[in-house]
């Protein structure tokens, strides 16, 4: 039988905390998360058909991952367009704490993926682009990393992101899971869980770390070592392989937690994590924001939006309804 996290003195963050970990025999860094509540509210909200859900958690953990890194108060949002039966996706994290998240597809094509068994998020998002994007406010500028979406899922664009934007060696795994157990008064309940886990090489001997101001093509001889370049150094190759052994239950699984399998994955080698981040559900949208936003709209165009002496309008993210005497 498995040990607990308990057995080995792990004290686990639970759901909804990020945890960053450093190995630094492997000169890696990154961040473990399993998500509960705040994935299955999100979810759940909308009634998503199972395959739209699954592909909404596994963006709503990546960018989980990602938006938690952020040392400044801002925005990480992560907008998918494509052609596929699922035309857009937008999950928007703002510093520190604060998710939201929805998905925009067409139901008779989902339909008819799911009767043709093509429900995997490649086939699903079909081809078009990923944008990550940085805003840090009204005064500073926003930072977006385009890649082209081409028939593949989040998990590999991801690493084409950090392949080709930001030149970082990075390994991402995504999961998102359905469990069905039985409540207090015997009714079933599902609810949705998802885990993920982000792991980077960053060396930090400066004589193996590229430019990152220049452009891999232009990077020094005598220094320049390229994303592709450090795939081949013997730590990252060992961090890769480990993180590859990683099963998708793994992630999501409640009575693992994050810290154990950090412990599972680099316990040779000497895992420090670090205090976890908490994120929850929180739309950032009132009454207030949205009547400045209708105030912005011009007396002819209010009047289009009347129905029944009433204008009524739905947060897209959290599906709060507004109602505005006409």
């Amino acid at each position: 039988m498995a040990e607990s996290a308990a057995d080995l003195g792990i004290a686990l963050a639970g759901d909804d905390a990020v945890v960053p970990f450093e190995v630094a025999p492997l000169d890696v860094r990154g961040r473990a998360v399993q998500m509960g509540e705040a994935v299955d509210t999100i979810l759940h909200r909308h009634a998503y058909p199972e395959p739209v859900a699954r592909l909404l958690g596994e963006a709503l953990v990546l960018t989980t991952l990602l938006g938690t890194s952020l040392k400044f108060e801002g925005k990480f949002i992560l907008q998918a367009q494509s052609d596929g039966p699922v035309s857009m996706l937008v999950v928007d994290f703002r510093s520190p704490d604060a998710l939201r998240a929805y998905a925009s597809f067409d139901t008779e094509r989902i339909e008819e993926a799911i009767a043709a068994g093509n429900t995997a998020s490649a086939d699903l998002l079909g081809k078009g682009h990923l944008a990550l994007t940085i805003d840090q406010g009204a005064a500073m500028n926003r930072y977006q990393g385009v890649v082209a979406l081409e028939g593949e899922g989040l998990e590999a664009a991801a690493h084409t992101y950090f392949q080709q934007s930001e030149q970082i060696p990075t390994r991402v795994r995504l999961a998102v899971a359905e469990r069905v157990a039985r409540s207090a008064s015997g009714e079933t309940e599902r609810r949705w869980r998802a885990g993920g886990i982000l792991v980077q090489f960053l060396p930090s001997s400066a004589s193996r770390l590229p430019h990152r101001d220049l452009p891999p093509g232009d990077q020094p001889d005598e220094v320049g070592v390229d994303a592709e370049d450090e795939g081949d150094d013997d730590a990252w190759v060992e961090a890769r392989a480990l993180v590859d052994t990683v099963e998708d239950h793994e992630l999501t699984d409640p009575e693992i937690g994050a810290e154990r399998l950090l412990y599972r994955l680099f316990h040779e080698r000497g895992v420090r994590v670090f205090e976890a981040q908490s994120v929850a559900d929180r739309c950032r949208c009132s009454r207030a924001a949205i009547e400045e936003m209708l105030g912005r709209f011009s007396d002819e165009e209010r009047a289009d939006m009347v129905v029944d002496d009433q204008i009524v309008v739905t947060c897209e993210f959290c599906s709060t309804r507004y109602h505005f005497d006409a």
